[in-house]
């Protein structure tokens, strides 16, 4: 093992490059356009920025650590490995759960936890494309009464569209969508790399996953007593082959599969809508042939991903790429770097929804693929099909537009679009 005698004063002066650079790609500031950024660290796969962190941001070399078994997903290690000073009350820096969810466990656990929600989630969302579709065209119908109007992407399709598909799956009341959407808005910053959050930022997160708790403690109460045919009544039934699920990992599955089965899609639907602004020849596209939207929604995925980083811990020594990451360290695998990296793709920087063997890492990969890949495509396909056929003459009232604060969950906060007048759907 490499001992840990290197600090950060003592990096040589490509890491103290690289730092500054990765500090760039947090910067708010720099959230519309984060790409100039990755490419620069590309210039070397694996970087340390820290004396136990690093960043791997070549599409190879993410692939490969994606997969190696002595690479956690633990969020909790990655506290234990951080070099900020731990806090004077013993709190850690990471947010607490119930208990770390199904996608922040390492096998065996993550295997069992895994195949139970498969086994509850994939049924519940088969067959759901005209339903979804249903939403997607009533969202837009209410704007059909503007000759010349305008609407936010955002916050009239591409939130309201996710958030109904997964409470209904879940069992989650769609009137509770004010107090977990404020959850949410907070919670999710706690994706991103520890030492772009302020102690204030922290302090706030610690006490909203309180609140989160206590809500999700009451849902799971609420359906214990009154059992229905969604997903949160199946994990609390057990019966399941593969095994039963204890309360607080119940807990734990409801609260990931609540925000995380939103908020990717969210920014998924906006960053595409955004691209086909940008890029009108492909709105045209995509107009005259619908059938293009499954590879118009992967090239979204790899050109502007939803999720653009995920964080990692070392089990053991790896090395590779001629360098070795220490036991214990933290790992940012840099997804959205890696998804123009030139090795891999060809002109990674052009919006090509033709293109071929298009293995983009957006949905991560080996054992933490997402689960909830499969639907989350299936929506931003109807959507961005209905944005194209439905909104005539569509272009961006600002360009860029406002994004979150959010560095590894990253989309436009608003998206307002302009359109000469709404269309009827595509129905017969």
């Amino acid at each position: 093992m490499i001992g840990r005698a290197m600090t950060g004063s003592m990096a040589n002066p490509a890491s103290i490059n690289a730092t500054n650079v990765f500090a760039q790609i947090l910067d708010a500031a720099n959230r519309p356009d984060p790409y100039p950024f990755y490419a620069r660290l590309r210039d070397q796969p694996v970087t340390q920025i820290d004396e136990h962190a690093w960043v791997v941001s070549t599409h190879r070399e993410i692939t490969r650590l994606l997969r190696d078994p002595r690479i956690s997903a633990d969020r909790r290690l990655e506290d234990a490995a951080s070099s900020q000073p731990p806090r004077t009350d013993g709190t850690p820096r990471t947010v607490p759960f119930i208990r770390q969810d199904f996608q922040r466990q390492d096998p065996p656990d993550h295997d069992r936890l895994r195949r139970l929600v498969m086994h509850q989630f994939v049924p519940r969302t088969m067959g759901m494309r005209d339903h979804i579709d249903d939403l997607v065209q009533r969202s837009l119908d209410v704007h059909a009464t503007q000759e010349a109007g305008q609407l936010d992407i955002v916050a009239d399709l591409a939130y309201p569209l996710p958030v109904t598909i997964i409470c209904e799956i879940l069992g989650v009341p769609q009137e509770d969508e004010p107090s977990f959407r404020e959850f949410a808005r907070i919670l999710t910053r706690s994706l991103d790399p520890i030492e772009s959050l302020t102690d204030d930022e922290q302090h706030e997160m610690q006490a909203t996953a309180m609140e989160f708790r206590d809500y999700l403690v009451d849902l799971i109460q609420k359906r214990m007593a009154h059992p229905g045919d969604d997903l949160l009544s199946g994990l609390l039934a057990g019966g399941d082959p593969a095994g039963s699920m204890e309360l607080v990992d119940v807990g734990a599955t409801l609260a990931l599969l609540l925000i995380a089965g939103h908020e990717t899609t969210v920014n998924l639907i906006a960053n595409g809508t955004l691209a086909l602004m940008r890029h009108p020849e492909v709105l045209e596209r995509l107009r005259d042939n619908p059938a293009l939207a499954t590879s118009l929604v992967e090239e979204v995925l790899r050109y502007d991903p939803p999720v653009q980083m995920s964080g990692r811990s070392t089990l053991a020594d790896i090395e590779i790429a001629g360098v070795t990451i220490p036991q214990g360290d933290r790992v940012s695998l840099l997804l959205a770097a890696g998804n123009r990296d030139p090795d891999r793709f060809t002109e990674p920087d052009f919006f090509w929804p033709e293109r071929p063997n298009n293995a983009h890492l957006a949905f991560g990969g080996g054992i933490h693929y997402c689960i909830g890949a499969t639907l989350a495509r299936a929506e931003a396909q109807i959507a961005l099909s209905a944005v194209a056929r439905r909104l005539e003459n569509p272009r961006l009232v600002m360009d860029p537009p406002p994004y979150r604060a959010n560095a590894a969950l990253r989309g436009p906060d608003r998206l307002p679009i302009a359109f000469d007048q709404l269309l009827a759907p595509d129905r017969p």
